[in-house]
């Protein structure tokens, strides 16, 4: 019985260079039509599973926060009324990218139950964010933040980048300290990973996009690793640090190997021991779900693959 959600948001208002995630443009996307697939993926969906308390859900993307305060409202009913139990000490995250949000939309969210933000920072230097094709700044970065105490959240998470191009061991050791210096509960650090399709894979390519070498990344994740732990966070995953008590349940349930719910145009999923994947395409998933299809794979996982995956989930874990 799944009690984790994920909610797949593909629109967005700039693509970076480095995402592969399935993404669209925001601009002349049926937002609202998408926004009733969800509900209709949902009531279809819970008729294959027997109801549990859920414990998490995540709302990412994409950028979550292009839809409007009243399709984030229509989501979030869509939610109350097909999946009545909430665990007391749910989990629900929504992914903000600094400065496109306003005070407005975090009291609104946080009047929906959502209790904590994943924040996509990747670094301090305007530079190196201009080098990926972030449209934030740093002063975004602070600005959002404060934004977020204000209201009230006390559950914030940032997620980190090394590996960049031009970055420096020194630009990384920065970012690190100002990340640190903000007081938050929980990073993700991730090392960029060039993937096909991706502007960055183009670059690539052509011989005009230079990275840091293997040694050097080396260097950085080991700096990052001392840094935080040595700050009072807990590592729990390979790219994962936490206060205590502020371990991500959203994560926990991909490294426990545990079933969840997959909605959304090109959302995974694991349910009854089938592993599912949904139409990428926002178009072809509206027409998939009218057609009660949204899936485009399905794998039913046997004892055997189940055993490897909970072996390799295991090897990222730090406890």
């Amino acid at each position: 019985m799944p009690r984790a959600m994920y909610i797949h948001i593909p629109f967005c208002e700039h693509i970076c260079h480095y995402c592969d995630f399935n993404k669209v443009f925001l601009k002349g996307q049926p937002v609202d039509e998408y926004v009733r697939a969800l509900e209709s993926e949902m009531a279809m969906t819970i008729s294959e599973a027997e109801s549990s308390a859920l414990t998490s859900i995540y709302v990412g993307g994409g950028t979550p926060t292009t839809l409007s305060s009243e399709q984030f409202k229509l989501l979030f009913q869509s939610i109350w009324r097909h999946f009545k139990q909430w665990s007391d000490s749910i989990e629900v995250t929504v992914e903000v990218n600094p400065g496109g949000v306003t005070e407005r939309l975090f009291q609104m969210l946080k009047q929906l139950g959502v209790n904590r933000l994943s924040i996509g920072v990747q670094t301090f230097q305007d530079e190196l964010l201009k080098a990926i094709g972030r449209t934030h700044t740093r002063k975004d970065v602070y600005e959002t933040i404060k934004l977020a105490r204000k209201v009230g959240f006390e559950n914030l998470s940032i997620d980190l980048m090394f590996g960049l191009p031009k970055q420096s061991y020194t630009d990384f050791e920065k970012t690190i300290d100002e990340a640190l210096s903000l007081g938050v509960e929980h990073f993700s650090a991730y090392s960029l990973q060039v993937e096909e399709k991706t502007v960055f894979s183009q670059l690539l390519r052509k011989g005009k996009l230079s990275l840091p070498d293997e040694d050097e990344e080396a260097r950085m994740y080991d700096l990052l690793r001392d840094k935080i732990t040595s700050s009072g966070y807990q590592q729990y995953e390979i790219s994962n640090f936490t206060k205590v008590g502020y371990k991500s349940q959203h994560n926990l349930t991909y490294w426990n190997n545990e079933e969840y719910y997959g909605f959304g145009a090109g959302a995974h999923g694991y349910l009854n021991g089938i592993r599912y994947e949904n139409v990428g395409p926002v178009s072809h998933y509206l027409k998939a779900v009218q057609q009660r299809l949204p899936r485009l794979h399905e794998h039913e996982v046997s004892i055997r693959e189940q055993l490897e995956e909970e072996m390799f989930l295991g090897l990222r874990k730090a406890q």
